[in-house]
């Protein structure tokens, strides 16, 4: 299901702070047992930590970020990629959660896609790692929707006016993945040197690639 950003949804607003700490959230939960499990000895937090850094950085986020600099790179892998993408994924014999169906909307002037998740938190694991907290918010679920510029704007995105927002909503039968717009000034660059340009906010919609001019 896609949003444009006039629609208008009766969410309640959750305020502007992404860090809930209400007692009966998972995270409280989660950290809470994680706390339990460490105390009687029976999980590393170190091993811990490593394995959720490696998830966030490594395992997710580039995986997704090398399929993203191949589309830009081959025309025929980008049309398919849009129009099958699961087909594409199992060649490329990408595995993990989350990943049962993929949509890949792509970004192009006068069009900016966003994805979130108004019911929980769906996200292909498997390309992008972990998602991060403020997705998995109760405000950005709700707010991405009913006012994605906002959203947008204060997550450090300013959209020209003119610019079409579609706010794609995923679901545990489809999970969506934003292919940005290439950079300029990126010509002849390999697929290995643009991979390090796509970040994982890029691919969900809340960010732009990197520009090889960013410092």
């Amino acid at each position: 299901m896609d949003h444009d950003d006039s629609h208008n949804h009766n969410y309640e607003h959750e305020g502007h702070d992404h860090d809930h700490h209400d007692a009966s959230s998972p995270q409280v939960r989660v950290e809470a047992l994680e706390e339990l499990l460490v105390q009687k000895g029976l999980a590393d937090r170190a091993r811990i930590d490593a394995t959720i850094g490696r998830y966030e950085h490594d395992i997710g986020p580039m995986i997704g970020a090398q399929l993203v600099a191949h589309a830009w790179t081959d025309p025929v892998l980008r049309q398919r990629l849009l129009t099958d993408a699961d087909a594409v994924v199992a060649e490329l014999d990408v595995r993990g959660a989350e990943i049962e169906h993929i949509e890949v909307k792509a970004n192009e002037p006068g069009v900016h896609n966003v994805v979130v998740c108004t019911l929980c938190s769906c996200y292909p694991w498997a390309l992008l790692g972990l998602p991060p907290n403020w997705y998995k918010s109760p405000e950005y679920r709700a707010r991405a929707v009913r006012e994605p510029r906002a959203v947008l704007a204060e997550m450090g995105l300013e959209l020209d006016t003119d610019t079409e927002v579609r706010v794609w909503d995923s679901s545990s039968e489809t999970r969506f993945l934003v292919l940005p717009e290439r950079p300029a000034g990126t010509q002849g660059w390999s697929a290995a040197q643009l991979a390090t340009l796509v970040g994982r906010d890029s691919m969900i919609g809340v960010a732009l690639a990197t520009s090889p001019q960013a410092d």
